[in-house]
């Protein structure tokens, strides 16, 4: 299977199935010297290990990383970081009646169109659980971003249609509810329908923002290597994400020049925008700023409720979903938004050090 890698310089290669002995990710291209730990990993991978609350699967996993190379006495080595978390509570049983029914929403399919052959034991690669790996690397690239002053910052916009009103955001607020709202009434209107919706079997999707704080002009390329454009395959990638946009995004196809054009002024030594309808970006280049990016959050395909399929045999079938699955994928993807974000950020960045002689005379001059 190819596809397994995204970035250039920092470049990750994520590997393991849900149900197999583990999963993880090989981070290369990251530079020496930086500070890292174990507990750095761990603090990101928390926020999407299962369990967190009745609103996420109840499967026990503890997702506890290792660290198997590229790390030396708390710092990188420069060399390929290789980190692992071992499957500790597979129930490949719960899975053993669709092995031969084509799950709708999923993946299953398309998996055996292609290859032959797929893992029904959860979705194999296809599986949310793959995202251990990006989370992990996310880890990496957000400590590495740190160091030159830059944050990045997902949350919850809006789950089941109910959205964060952004007069009442209060960043803080994202790790006080179990939907990483920064809107405290929001998430309680959220946890109402999300409670109904587990009651009728059913379940629901939403949309996470990303801002990046601190990112200064003149990272990405005009054409196929866009910030922009490598940020949605990023996102994109996601198994879950079935829409991004940046900026206004799609709210920029009704609007005229006049009202989406951001105006320019001369403050502080530097230019800056009045307005940020572009998100961040133009030409596919980072403007100074911040950047601003949504992706659309599918419901969680895996549903109790009753619903009509087929199997390999072309015979219909009423398929009910049993084991344990997120009635809500949002929550647990916000951390693997930010990830992405990070991961694509910090390769764009270090692509760009070749991008004038000014830039590498202050290397090697």
């Amino acid at each position: 299977m190819a596809g397994s890698s995204i970035g250039t310089l920092f470049r990750i290669t994520t590997w393991g199935e849900t149900h197999g002995e583990g999963l993880g990710v090989v981070v290369d291209g990251c530079p020496a010297g930086l500070p890292i730990s174990k507990e750095d990993i761990q603090q990101y991978l928390n926020r999407r290990k299962p369990g967190q609350s009745k609103y996420t699967t109840p499967r026990k996993e503890d997702d506890q990383a290792e660290i198997l190379s590229g790390v030396f006495e708390g710092k990188t080595t420069g060399t390929p970081i290789s980190m692992a978390v071992y499957n500790k509570n597979q129930r490949s049983r719960d899975y053993s009646q669709i092995r031969d029914v084509y799950r709708p929403g999923h993946a299953d399919y398309t998996y055996d169109a292609k290859y032959g052959i797929r893992d029904y034991r959860g979705g194999g690669r296809s599986s949310g659980r793959e995202t251990i790996g990006r989370v992990a690397a996310g880890a990496v690239a957000v400590k590495l971003l740190k160091e030159l002053g830059i944050t990045v910052t997902a949350y919850a916009k809006e789950i089941g249609g109910i959205t964060a009103d952004e007069k009442r955001f209060d960043l803080e607020e994202i790790f006080r509810n179990p939907f990483y709202m920064p809107d405290r009434e929001a998430a309680l209107k959220v946890q109402e329908y999300a409670d109904r919706m587990m009651r009728e079997q059913d379940s629901m999707g939403g949309i996470i923002e990303c801002t990046v704080q601190g990112l200064k002009p003149g990272i990405g390329d005009p054409v196929f290597e866009k910030l922009d454009a490598n940020l949605a395959k990023a996102v994109l990638s996601i198994g879950a994400v079935k829409g991004f946009e940046i900026g206004d995004g799609f709210a920029a196809a009704s609007s005229c020049g006049s009202q989406n054009n951001d105006a320019y002024e001369y403050r502080e030594g530097g230019f800056v925008k009045k307005t940020n309808h572009s998100g961040g970006v133009l030409g596919g280049i980072s403007d100074g700023s911040p950047l601003v990016f949504r992706a659309a959050v599918k419901p969680t395909p895996s549903i109790a409720k009753v619903q009509s399929t087929a199997g390999k045999d072309g015979k219909d079938f009423d398929l009910s979903i049993g084991g344990r699955h997120d009635p809500m994928i949002v929550p647990r993807a916000v951390v693997v938004v930010e990830s992405m974000a990070a991961v694509t950020i910090a390769d764009g960045l270090l692509m760009n050090l070749s991008a004038s002689m000014d830039s590498v005379k202050k290397i090697y001059g």
